[in-house]
């Protein structure tokens, strides 16, 4: 098992960067790698990203020296395991809403004697060759847990999921928080933030990692004055911004 990166740089207490990739291509995860993010999230929540494809996504991570991470939307052992089988060095799973979800999370990506994973000679493991018969330790050492609280019934358990052993982050989504507040897409309005930041002095002061989003440099900045270390954005919205930049800056050239 590769060391993970992301967790070795959280651990250290540096900041780490990444985007969410929704779209379904090896190529936008390899190229996030060699222009230097720190991780990426392949997001098989939303979008159309399917099994095989995620699988060669996680490969492509591993080529340009980026963090795999796969979003998974379904909080089930036998889903959740093919995805670590695959190679991925974490998760993140939404909508966990109390305590019992967050250990099922646990479960479903640690081995025994921490959690309840079923062995097997996948990708992570790489398929039975060489991997040694302290993989599954290693493995636990390494895999990376992160949940999502993005509801009320979330914030409302939320010491109990922050206790949960063995997760080592949570992430706090402004988007899906705001829609549950009644004010959607207004990610930055003063309840998001108030709730974001009170549920993030839990999870430090547990010893935990605290993940949300960062989408522009001055976003990214707040949060991490405020001790996020984990700071997501989105592959599609570099893609926007970049395009965007571009068009209106080589149209007022062509213009003059």
């Amino acid at each position: 098992m590769k060391k993970n990166t992301l967790k070795q740089k959280l651990d250290a207490g540096q900041a780490t960067l990444g985007p969410f990739v929704g779209f379904p291509s090896p190529a936008i995860v390899e190229t996030m790698g060699w222009l230097g993010f720190d991780f990426v999230i392949i997001d098989c929540e939303h979008g159309p990203i399917d099994y095989e494809t995620a699988e060669n996504m996680i490969r492509a991570a591993e080529l340009s020296g980026t963090t795999a991470i796969v979003r998974i939307g379904l909080n089930e052992q036998q889903h959740i395991q093919r995805y670590m089988d695959a190679g991925a060095h974490g998760v993140l799973i939404p909508l966990v809403n109390n305590g019992s979800d967050a250990q099922k999370v646990v479960d479903s990506v640690k081995y025994p004697p921490i959690g309840k994973r079923g062995a097997f000679s996948g990708r992570g493991a790489q398929f039975g060759v060489g991997a040694g018969p302290d993989y599954f330790e290693k493995a636990n050492e390494e895999t990376f847990v992160a949940i999502q609280i993005e509801t009320p019934e979330a914030i409302e358990n939320a010491d109990e999921i922050v206790a949960t052993p063995n997760v080592d982050a949570v992430f706090l989504g402004p988007g899906d928080l705001s829609l549950n507040f009644g004010i959607p897409g207004q990610m930055e309005h003063e309840r998001v933030v108030e709730a974001i930041e009170s549920i993030a002095a839990k999870i430090i002061a547990a010893g935990k990692h605290v993940g949300t989003l960062g989408n522009h440099p001055a976003h990214a900045k707040f949060w991490h004055d405020r001790g996020v270390n984990w700071l997501v954005s989105s592959a599609t919205r570099h893609m926007i911004a970049g395009s965007t930049e571009y068009l209106k800056g080589t149209k007022q050239a062509l213009d003059s």
